[in-house]
């Protein structure tokens, strides 16, 4: 058997076979991962006189760098607003979601009783409604509540795309945790939030980091419900107000454009680049359940 699987691995250790089966699409996957990354970078340093004229100039190179598109990004447009109400509006939505998927995870998964499955496939089924359906009854309520053009119009609507695939990632990370600790607690006198916060919680970092990476990185990035309950220029979120403020009728300010997407991504990248190893760890663990 020993000899068989030595046999069947034998084929990776030359360096031609090795070149094609792992170097070459390795290689290919990251070409089309980064490649946008070095656009925009490209893009945001270059003069307009190279982004036009591709007869003079290498269009994947920067001949004359340039902070030109920064400058008006930061100090002709009103993007360090629009970079502090996404923050804001971010964090906010990305606590809530967390606070109200750890109780109702925590709800299907350990307090057991009749259809707590059903509950557990409803919550996930809620995520698979397009937000472009959700809009519409959501703007009714947002001018009801007087909430048109406000923060608080976004923090209390991302809630409800990121609660249900936040609360179906941590019941499947909660299943992991052995139920047997809880029960020990409970004999002990333990009550339920206690076993909540200093046992479940404790045990299933990395599945709230992986939430909690997932919930923000959504919030981050949203556009259509911050395109239709943001008017105001000062109020809007950074992927709304690059498109609407950047771009006068047919005239696409690249630059500034690429400018305000590389920056916007920096605080997602960090994000990523310090929990990456908890993330994938919970995905892992909910998936195998």
């Amino acid at each position: 058997m020993a000899q068989s699987v030595d046999e069947g691995t034998e084929y990776l250790e030359t360096l031609p076979r090795r070149l094609l089966t792992l170097y070459l699409p390795l290689g290919v996957m990251l070409f089309f991962l980064f490649f946008p990354f070095y656009w925009m970078v490209t893009t945001t340093f270059k003069p307009d006189a190279e982004l036009y004229d591709y007869e003079h100039f290498n269009p994947f190179w920067i001949a004359h760098p340039t902070l030109e598109h920064i400058n008006k990004l930061l100090f002709e447009t009103s993007y360090p607003d629009w970079m502090i109400n996404t923050v804001i509006v971010s964090v906010s939505a990305t606590v809530i979601s967390l606070f109200s998927s750890v109780l109702a995870a925590y709800a299907v998964e350990r307090l057991r009783y009749t259809g707590s499955r059903y509950v557990g496939m409803a919550i996930f089924l809620a995520y698979l409604v397009p937000p472009s359906i959700l809009f519409i009854p959501l703007a009714t309520m947002v001018f009801k509540l007087g909430l048109f053009d406000n923060d608080l119009a976004l923090i209390l609507t991302y809630p409800t795309f990121l609660i249900p695939f936040c609360t179906w990632l941590l019941m499947g990370y909660f299943r992991t945790i052995p139920y047997e600790l809880e029960e020990c607690a409970l004999i002990d006198g333990a009550s339920r939030w206690q076993i909540l916060t200093r046992i479940t919680l404790p045990l299933s970092i990395p599945g709230l980091i992986s939430a909690g990476i997932f919930a923000f990185t959504l919030s981050w990035n949203e556009f259509i419900y911050a395109l239709t309950f943001i008017s105001s220029s000062e109020n809007k979120t950074v992927p709304v107000g690059a498109i609407t403020e950047l771009v006068e009728g047919d005239v696409y300010h690249w630059g500034s454009l690429m400018a305000a997407a590389l920056i916007g991504s920096i605080p997602v990248v960090i994000l990523y680049s310090f929990f990456v190893e908890y993330y994938v760890s919970a995905l892992t663990g909910a998936v195998k359940e």
